[in-house]
């Protein structure tokens, strides 16, 4: 009859084994990474690893043992890639690609521009995070306000990026990838969506609801108790509060910011319509300009990956061995490239850190089209 105690003491001196192996195995490494530093190569070989993985498969007596080898070693041979990218780290100057430090973002008599018309959460987003001593102006489209920034029009744009509601902006994010932008900064915006119309109207009154689409299903549980109204989409909150405001129609109401009722000279017919009380938006301050603050405290990157089992994980391992918090993970398919998806990471950190920049040096080695976003530095919220 077997006994457990005995396997588990075979086990145990297996185990101190493989770590003896295992710590041997990085010295070498360790020497490894010295020669390609001396003679600049790259850390990463895809087909030598890839032809070490099926030589080890082989040395294996079932297609189970084949595969855990290969899965083992996979994992193996990245924790020794990092300790390369480690070394290399050390011995290399700090870079920061093409970004330049600086003490405080430039705020003062800045150019802004944000898509929408005055009133929008945008407009609200740029003043709480620049204050009053800017030039601003507005455009109709996010596109728009990303071709003012390429053009030199404006210095900044805001753009919304996520609703803790309704979730990520889809075609800012894209829109990030099409623009070799930046993002400096962040702003964040509690929507106090408030149903507006003309001086005089009641809820009697009302027959059509204006507002964004996001704007509608935030508020869906209160437009439900009104069947009788028809509600329409319209590009953004604000210009749905000017439309009522220009038409003059009793029948007609918006839904958007307090601000924007006051901007527009209406009046709240229904406030807190929001189904959640802590519903807001996140707005990314970008610009061309590649400058990130000294005291930032938060990146985000994207990049693409082959369409390769373990991809992502590798990947991920980065922030991993080097200690950093990863807060977000977003993907958006690659157009073309059917099934295959480009993924956008924040975590915490500064591109000063070593840390950070040996995870960069990893990603970029090992993934494709890594592209830094932002560095941030202001985070806040607008009661």
């Amino acid at each position: 009859m077997l006994d457990l105690q005995e396997m588990r003491k075979e086990i145990d001196v297996i185990d101190d084994q493989i770590v003896k192996l295992f710590e041997k195995r990085m010295s070498i490494a360790e020497d490894v990474a010295k020669f390609k530093i001396e003679t600049q190569k790259p850390v990463f070989d895809r087909t030598r690893e890839q032809e070490k993985l099926e030589t080890l498969g082989q040395k294996t007596h079932s297609a189970f043992n084949c595969c855990g080898v290969q899965e083992l070693y996979q994992h193996i041979m990245s924790i020794s890639r990092k300790r390369q990218y480690q070394l290399l780290q050390e011995s290399a100057p700090p870079e920061t690609g093409e970004f330049r430090v600086v003490e405080t973002l430039p705020k003062d008599k800045v150019s802004v521009v944000f898509q929408g018309v005055e009133g929008a959460y945008s407009h609200a987003a740029m003043h709480a995070f620049f204050g009053e001593n800017i030039q601003s102006y507005h455009v109709d489209t996010w596109k728009d306000a990303m071709e003012e920034i390429k053009k030199g029009n404006a210095f900044y744009a805001v753009l919304p990026i996520e609703n803790s509601t309704a979730g990520i902006v889809q075609d800012n994010y894209d829109l990030l990838n099409e623009y070799n932008h930046v993002i400096a900064g962040e702003q964040i915006i509690r929507c106090r969506h408030v149903l507006m119309g003309v001086p005089g109207a009641t809820l009697e009154d009302i027959q059509s609801v204006y507002s964004h689409p996001q704007a509608l299903m935030q508020c869906r549980e209160f437009l439900d108790r009104h069947e009788t109204w028809h509600c329409r989409e319209f590009s953004n909150t604000a210009a749905a509060a000017k439309k009522v405001a220009k038409d003059g129609d009793k029948t007609q109401a918006a839904i958007a910011s307090p601000y924007a009722a006051e901007y527009f000279g209406l009046v709240p017919l229904a406030t807190g319509i929001y189904s959640n009380p802590g519903n807001s938006t996140r707005f990314i301050i970008v610009t061309k300009e590649k400058i990130y603050c000294k005291d930032a405290k938060k990146i985000s990157v994207s990049y693409e990956l082959p369409h390769e089992s373990g991809s992502l994980y590798n990947s991920l391992s980065h922030f991993i061995y080097n200690g950093l918090n990863m807060t977000k993970i977003e993907s958006r398919p690659i157009a073309e490239r059917n099934w295959e998806y480009r993924f956008f990471v924040d975590f915490e950190g500064n591109l000063s850190d070593s840390a950070v920049q040996n995870a960069l040096r990893g990603l970029k080695a090992e993934a494709q089209n890594l592209r830094v976003k932002k560095d941030l530095l202001y985070k806040c919220i607008l009661p």
